[in-house]
């Protein structure tokens, strides 16, 4: 939808993609899909969630045996983003660096993207 010829949409790290196929076998699924909504203090929050199927306009990234699906709505918003996976002693977990965001909340669940990123999302084509 939002692609540019030969350029995946986001990059997924060795690591996140490691996590992600353990995570497809043993959830049984087709792919990860990822996404935005709108909530948080800061706005709009990321979605993830392991899915059994492709949906018809789902942009699919394969890394190996990791497959990301981003959902249509979000993939303007996620162009460019590198998912990481990180392990530290306090915390582990699925990481975004995400060139759109302006802003993020203190506890980095929730982010902000540029107002006219986010005003040309909801346009009616």
């Amino acid at each position: 939808m939002f692609a540019i010829p030969g350029q995946s949409p986001v990059t997924v790290t060795p690591a996140a993609a490691a996590q992600i196929a353990k995570l497809m076998t043993k959830d049984k699924s087709a792919g990860l899909r990822i996404g935005v909504k709108k909530g948080g203090c800061a706005g709009m929050e990321y979605t993830m969630e392991y899915v059994a199927e492709a949906e018809a306009h789902d942009e699919v990234v394969e890394v190996g045996e990791a497959r990301v699906l981003i959902a249509p709505m979000a993939q303007m918003f996620l162009f460019g983003t590198e998912i990481d996976y990180e392990t530290s002693l306090l915390e582990s977990g699925f990481k975004f660096r995400n060139p759109n965001v302006v802003d993020a909340c203190g506890c980095g669940e929730s982010i902000k993207f540029d107002e006219t990123l986010s005003q040309t999302a909801v346009q009616p084509s």
